[in-house]
């Protein structure tokens, strides 16, 4: 005979079980912070009833990943840079779908071949410029870069950071190995510093006369003009879109992948769907100061104002596969040294 004890610890163990089956949820894995994510949530729950639970992760994603192994809570990840999305490939925990409102929305170059990893929206690399110190027009392509005319008037991040090896990969594509060297070296010698902080560290660089010219995704505009500490930086530069010779503007993405151990895969795959819809594509693209995705949808007010590009047309899964070979090249010229 049970005891009420037991019948109680029974009862609450049947609960436990059964839940995730009943529950309606999707579970998000995170590299963007949720206050960026939220609002999407927000929307989806409104409009589907499906609660979304996001799990914000700075650092090790991968690792925690593979450390749960099939009995990951997580439907999909969510991440920033085509490096990142393409470590979560590489670790074997994503499943690649075949989804006919991603297809329909996302266009090929932004998307995984196989249908591992789905783009939601772009960021350009591009330059900073001083508005007192440089002319329109006196840099136009990334190859302008190495021109000696700006010996000591160039600031950027550490080469080693993801978004300077895409963008390294993404010369490398165009140019080839010794090329991509040769532009490397140039671009260092031009340097007014060593490699250093972030891409809005460079734009106060600039304001502060440092600098002339720097290296920089165009979303971090958008956050320093929210910024009263910031918006004098912001404002002493303009955004110039520079192309490779023969192809378009670098771009960069934030996309989504679904795991391999995900509960609840249906609801996943809604959200997904949910993502690329225009309502969605204007939440998050506003939020984050980015580029939408999907055919049909507009960016905002703020980001429409920074101009118009024609996106390099490549295929950011081709760039994924260059970025070792970016790597060591960075480490040949020393970059950071």
């Amino acid at each position: 005979m049970l005891t009420l004890a037991r019948k109680t610890a029974l009862a609450c163990g049947v609960a436990l079980v059964a839940t995730p089956a009943l529950a309606e949820e999707v579970n998000l894995y995170s590299y963007r912070q949720p206050e960026l994510i939220q609002p999407l949530a927000d929307a989806f729950t409104k409009e589907t009833g499906i609660t979304v639970n996001i799990a914000f992760l700075d650092k090790g994603m991968v690792e925690r990943l593979k450390a749960e192994g099939a009995r990951s809570p997580a439907d999909l990840v969510l991440t920033v840079d085509i490096a990142r999305l393409a470590a979560v490939v590489d670790a074997g925990v994503t499943e690649a779908i075949t989804d006919p409102t991603l297809a329909a929305k996302v266009p090929a170059a932004y998307h995984d071949p196989d249908g591992q990893w789905w783009a939601l929206t772009t960021r350009a690399r591009i330059v900073y410029a001083s508005k007192d110190r440089v002319a329109d027009g006196e840099v136009t392509t990334y190859e302008d870069l190495a021109d000696p005319k700006w010996k000591g008037r160039i600031c950027t991040r550490s080469g080693m950071h993801p978004y300077n090896v895409a963008l390294t990969a993404a010369y490398l594509y165009h140019h080839g190995e010794e090329a991509t060297k040769t532009w490397l070296e140039a671009l260092k010698s031009n340097l007014a510093r060593k490699p250093q902080g972030n891409d809005r560290a460079q734009v106060k660089a600039i304001w502060a006369g440092e600098c002339d010219i720097s290296l920089g995704n165009t979303y971090y505009m958008g956050e320093m003009l929210e910024d009263p500490e910031q918006t004098e930086w912001a404002n002493s530069v303009r955004i110039v879109f520079p192309t490779f010779e023969g192809g378009g503007t670098h771009v960069n993405i934030s996309g989504i992948a679904l795991t391999k151990a995900s509960p609840n895969r249906e609801n996943a795959i809604k959200f997904m769907d949910f993502l690329v819809s225009p309502e969605a594509q204007g939440i998050y693209a506003a939020a984050n100061h980015e580029y939408p995705i999907a055919e049909g949808s507009e960016p905002s007010e703020l980001v429409k104002g920074w101009g118009s590009f024609t996106p390099d047309d490549v295929n950011l899964a081709e760039l994924a596969k260059l970025r070792p070979a970016a790597l060591k090249l960075m480490e040949q010229v020393d970059f950071d040294g």
